[in-house]
């Protein structure tokens, strides 16, 4: 849960650089949450007959999509890539997997040129 906290309170930084933990940690509490924002909805009668999809779930979701676009760069920037090879996602289904292969990387040992390595500064 701390990393889960650690990306909202850097919600809006696109700086610097995110360990494999912190990343896959907020992608599981993500998903957690966002499972029980989609049973919420529906346990209280506002999901749309024709999508399935209610309020909470949708504001929830829009909640999150800065905080997981800069953790998804940081990551991406301690493996020494670039922020905008997120935009692999845009090609269907190789992109996808590239970027997966790309997030399960083991970042780089010691300074790169995003920063100092998050292994070396912090321990949650």
């Amino acid at each position: 849960m701390n990393w889960y906290l650690k990306v909202l309170k850097q919600f809006a930084d696109f700086n610097g650089r995110a360990r494999r933990q912190e990343y896959w940690m907020f992608v599981l509490f993500n998903i957690l949450f966002a499972i029980a924002a989609g049973i919420l909805d529906r346990l209280l009668g506002l999901t749309d007959p024709t999508t399935g999809l209610g309020p909470l779930y949708g504001l929830y979701i829009l909640a999150m999509f800065i905080p997981g676009i800069a953790v998804s760069i940081r990551r991406l920037h301690d493996i020494g890539k670039s922020g905008w090879m997120l935009l692999l996602a845009l090609i269907p289904i190789i992109g996808g997997i590239w970027l997966l292969v790309l997030m399960v990387r083991e970042g780089d040992r010691g300074e790169n040129k995003y920063g100092p390595d998050p292994k070396s500064i912090t321990s949650l």
